[in-house]
């Protein structure tokens, strides 16, 4: 066999844009937001583009630009790894986290993105595909959604296939109950209901909250408290009713935090997000924490990307169809994948994620 003729790295591009939300705002229980930001990076190396991308402030690209891009374009396209731990001594004075943490990512994943299209390969068939496709659940149902709005969000994810469906809570728990409700209605008996509070409660409140949504038929709290809360968590899944999951770790930067929820018996289910943690390296590392402790793997977000990274992933359980994350990467890019029968395939006659720029789409939501 061919040794594989591997291009030298010529130039490192960035860009950055603010998609509007749908609706005039969104909430969750403790956040409201009118847009969603990303920054996009694309290596460049014989004729290949890898593209990578952080839903970030467009300051991760001034990381990447001022901290990183040197480091890129010294590096080797078969040694996406190598970068990313040059890239983490290169970062130490801006810490292992926040911006830092998600510049590097994007990179990562751009890295890989380009090793893949070198090597005319899937993402997910370079990493070592464990399964063809990854089921959804579908996310969204925000706080300040109209009964009308709820039910449109949720007539798509019937659509797709999705059996698994989730809204946020927290920000007017008297209300909460009948927005599962609403939701158990609209979804259908068989679909399983899953709630995200995105950190709003103290544990009393999100021990009390668990026992309600667990008599609704909810069988999944997202983030009943924050992720750094790693103790409260703890004594949240400890007394979680019978059949109830609790998840945490989409805010986590690095290995250590999730490694300090596993050993903690805070999560019940383990989520990163892969345009946070460090990219396609740190999820493959991902996995293996995980099925060393026997707990499963949810991705946050970013579902494009997700889906290649989870299709290699022992331990993946599932990928949050976030509706913000889904109509984002469709406006900005070509080749994402759309779910059939409630599941993400990655295309093996693709190489790379099959992702690129469409310039014409994005500029007008570039940030100057």
């Amino acid at each position: 066999m061919t040794a594989p003729q591997w291009p030298r790295i010529e130039d490192v591009c960035t860009s950055a844009y603010a998609v509007p939300t749908a609706t005039p705002f969104e909430q969750d229980g403790t956040l409201t937001w009118d847009r969603t930001e990303i920054v996009v990076v694309e290596v460049h190396a014989g004729g290949h583009v890898g593209l990578g991308y952080t839903y970030a402030s467009s300051a991760a690209a001034t990381v990447i630009e001022a901290t990183l891009a040197e480091i890129i374009r010294s590096g080797e396209v078969s040694q996406p790894q190598r970068t990313w731990a040059r890239m983490q001594v290169a970062s130490r004075q801006l810490g292992h986290s926040g911006l830092a943490a998600m510049a590097i990512s994007a990179v990562d994943i751009a890295l890989w993105d380009l090793k893949a299209r070198v090597l005319e390969l899937s993402l997910a068939d370079l990493l070592g595909r464990f399964r063809p496709a990854v089921a959804i659940y579908g996310s969204g149902g925000f706080c300040n959604l109209t009964e009308d709005e709820l039910a449109a969000q949720v007539a798509d994810w019937r659509e797709v296939g999705a059996r698994h469906m989730k809204i946020k809570v927290g920000a007017d728990p008297g209300q909460d109950p009948a927005r599962v409700e609403q939701l158990r209605e609209l979804a259908g008996s068989e679909v399983e209901l899953m709630v995200d509070a995105n950190g709003a409660y103290d544990v009393p409140a999100a021990l009390a909250h668990a026992e309600t949504f667990a008599r609704l038929g909810v069988s999944y709290l997202e983030e009943p408290l924050s992720s750094q809360n790693v103790s409260g968590l703890a004594a949240v899944a400890a007394r979680a009713p019978a059949g109830m999951a609790v998840a945490a770790g989409e805010y986590a930067w690095n290995l250590t935090t999730l490694e300090h929820l596993l050993d903690a018996g805070a999560v019940h289910i383990l989520q990163a997000d892969v345009t946070r943690c460090g990219g396609i390296t740190n999820m493959l590392r991902i996995d293996g924490l995980c099925r060393g402790h026997e707990i499963p793997f949810s991705a946050h977000c970013a579902p494009a990307v997700s889906a290649h990274a989870c299709a290699a992933m022992e331990s993946a359980r599932n990928i949050e169809y976030f509706v913000d994350h889904a109509r984002i990467e469709q406006l900005l890019f070509n080749g994402t994948i759309s779910p059939e029968d409630g599941a993400l395939s990655p295309d093996p006659g693709r190489p790379g994620h099959g992702l690129s720029l469409d310039q014409a789409r994005a500029q007008p939501h570039a940030v100057a």
